[in-house]
């Protein structure tokens, strides 16, 4: 984006809401005079130094962001927490607007977190409801750096639900962010959630747990109730489904899944799910699970 380009899109976002500077109502033909009349009559109020409301006083949530970004300079946005809660995937802390310039900068200013980014790329700033914020995937990036990595996660559900960046997406994207600060947690997430072995692989893995909790072997792709299973101990009336995905089912795939448990349960039967990942990088999990499930199942056909 060219300088002038960029200068009439911070612009923009302030008429849209109801924000100026003073530098931009000088080039626009006031004077210092003619600024300092109209705060005196009650067209413009001070909101913070060199920015001003228009019209009225009240600030709701989006004229605080604006004004804050303004304030910073024509070429900041809203990142870390305030992005994500303006983009819908997260919470600001309370009394703190994150605001990233992509240059060195030293601005410092009551309730804004003001971060110097110089190698903040011009692709990783855009707009959502007018106001200058940073990239749902730069903001995913920037939140796994602050936040714990269950809040991450939820994140990047919300992300997928409002259509910003799907997860398949996401992963293939961080390519371009290699060597940064929260890359590498982001990315094994991300991994966790999407690994996926291949049927002959995730036998071998799941009869390795099962051999190494000391349990009988279970069947392998029976039907059961109408329903092709993963792994099944009739004995038992224990079913066993591995998910390769956690995030980006579709609604159909959601509702088969929500009817094959449902049906073992109603056919008295015990249903139990695992991540590939969990089968392939969480066998102790895995084996605990299947174990204690398994030893109350025995207790329960003993009485």
């Amino acid at each position: 984006m060219s300088d002038t380009r960029s200068r009439q899109a911070w612009e923009l976002a302030g008429r849209q809401h109801g924000i100026v500077t003073r530098r931009q109502l000088l080039e626009l033909g006031f004077s210092s005079r003619s600024i300092e009349h109209r705060r005196d009559t009650g067209r413009l109020h001070l909101v913070a130094r060199g920015v001003y409301a228009v019209g009225w006083p009240a600030l709701d949530q989006r004229r605080r962001w604006v004004a804050a970004v303004l304030t910073c300079g024509e070429d900041a946005a809203l990142s870390h927490r305030s992005a994500a809660a303006l983009l819908g995937i997260g919470r600001e802390l309370p009394g703190r607007i994150d605001v990233s310039v992509p240059r060195r900068c030293e601005l410092r200013r009551s309730g804004l977190l003001i971060r110097g980014r110089p190698s903040l790329a011009a692709g990783d700033i855009g707009f959502s409801d007018g106001i200058p914020v940073t990239s749902p995937v730069r903001t995913l990036v920037d939140l796994t750096t602050e936040l714990d990595i269950l809040a991450v996660e939820r994140a990047v559900n919300d992300a997928d639900k409002r259509g910003l960046v799907d997860p398949e997406t996401l992963r293939d994207e961080l390519a371009c962010f290699c060597g940064e600060p929260g890359v590498r947690p982001l990315r094994l997430l991300l991994d966790e959630l999407f690994f996926q072995l291949s049927d002959s692989d995730l036998e071998i893995y799941f009869r390795r747990i099962v051999k190494g909790a000391k349990l009988p072997m279970p069947l392998s792709k029976q039907r059961v109730n109408r329903f092709e299973v993963d792994f099944f101990w009739p004995d038992f009336g224990l079913v066993v489904e591995t998910d390769g995905l956690r995030y980006h089912r579709t609604p159909s795939t959601q509702t088969r899944d929500a009817r094959r448990d449902r049906a073992h349960v109603m056919a008295g039967m015990t249903p139990l799910r695992f991540t590939h990942y969990e089968v392939r990088y969480e066998p102790t999990r895995v084996r605990t699970a299947l174990a204690r499930t398994i030893d109350l199942l025995r207790r329960r056909i003993r009485h």
